[in-house]
């Protein structure tokens, strides 16, 4: 990992911990107990997955899918491609979707569409950041944000740049 390549930190991991915990009680509040699907987008949301699920005081069942508008660029593709399923079935059950960023939004409305046919009671989404100057497709309602960020090519805290940067435990912007 070469940190030149990072112009800033844009949030720190203390930041980062602060508003997950909240985002947390702000899910426990409308779910009030009930049990709760979490769907980790893979792989760049599995920290914040894993950190939000820790804070949650409902009973939370967790599966991952994986699914990509990006290849190995900065900007969305807008062609969606899925390499891993859910395991399990949601029909009837409150589902969250948790994603590590919204972009253009074409990967979200895609899967909206895919879990919706599968009859949830419920389906939300959870974003950790959400870049709405790049919005494309507005359909895409986001019901818990962590943080609303500018229109820059960002990497930490699960987000990547060619695989490269997951690991860091801030979040910064890419000197592209």
């Amino acid at each position: 990992m070469n940190s030149n390549d990072l112009e800033k930190v844009l949030f720190t991991e203390e930041q980062i911990q602060k508003r997950v915990t909240e985002l947390a009680e702000e899910i426990d509040n409308t779910y009030n107990g009930s049990p709760i699907f979490l769907v980790c987008i893979l792989k760049g949301s599995t920290p914040f997955t894993v950190d939000l699920m820790k804070r949650l005081k409902s009973d939370v069942y967790l599966d991952f899918m994986a699914a990509s508008s990006y290849g190995s660029g900065t900007t969305s593709m807008g062609q969606l491609t899925m390499t891993k399923d859910l395991t399990v079935d949601i029909t009837g059950k409150d589902v969250i979707i948790v994603e590590d960023i919204i972009d253009s939004g074409n990967t979200l409305s895609r899967l909206l569409q895919y879990f919706q046919s599968r009859n949830p009671k419920t389906l939300t989404l959870c974003t950790l950041l959400d870049k709405p100057d790049r919005r494309v497709v507005h359909d895409v309602v986001v019901a818990y944000t962590g943080f609303v960020i500018p229109d820059k090519f960002v990497v930490g805290y699960g987000l990547d740049w060619d695989q490269r940067y997951r690991n860091l435990p801030y979040i910064g912007f890419v000197e592209e």
